[in-house]
């Protein structure tokens, strides 16, 4: 009898993430994933107890992607780290719709919806930048924030198209204003 062969956690999450860059978040099911891997859902339920816990583990890796866009677009050199970090998360948007809408426009509930690393960096950022306090800084990049997901969420849905140059100009304009306005409030 030859060896069975075994279909690892990684496997299997990276199958979800096709899914649901295919199909949505809605794909992701037990059957889905085993057809697309081309066997039973035995190993999915070998590797996870639950599907809330491969749904945990897509969301992680999802995720992993979109840090992976954060530093390639710091790497790039185009912008200033605060800005690649906006630019970053609209592309993402943008190339990734699907996995943008797993991350970023899921209800949040139930969920832990403490500030993110990134969101801790982006602050201390603009602290750095700005001579600023941390509540001042995190009002900053708070309205940036939502500034950059409404254009991503645009985006994502396919609502409407614009151009990176335009969404550059938009973000610099966007941040010079709220930046002037609270540095002015603060001293």
């Amino acid at each position: 009898m030859p060896p069975k062969v075994k279909i690892t956690k990684e496997e299997i999450v990276e199958a979800a993430l096709s899914l649901v860059r295919e199909n949505g978040s809605s794909a992701i099911n037990a059957r889905s994933i085993a057809s697309a891997l081309d066997c039973s859902t035995q190993p999915i339920f070998s590797n996870f107890a639950t599907m809330d816990e491969l749904q945990k583990a897509v969301i992680f890796a999802a995720y992993d992607r979109y840090l992976a866009f954060i530093e390639r677009e710091v790497k790039s050199g185009k912008y200033p780290q605060y800005k690649a970090f906006g630019m970053a998360y609209i592309r993402f948007a943008k190339e990734e719709k699907e996995l943008f809408k797993l991350l970023f426009m899921r209800d949040r509930t139930e969920e832990d919806t403490s500030p993110s690393p990134d969101f801790e960096e982006s602050v201390q950022m603009i602290m750095r930048a700005n001579g600023v306090s941390q509540e001042t800084a995190r009002l900053i990049h708070l309205e940036m924030w939502t500034c950059v997901h409404g254009i991503g969420t645009m985006l994502a849905t396919s609502f409407l198209s614009l151009e990176w140059e335009l969404i550059s100009n938009m973000l610099t304009e966007v941040y010079q204003g709220i930046r002037a306005r609270h540095v002015s409030e603060e001293r």
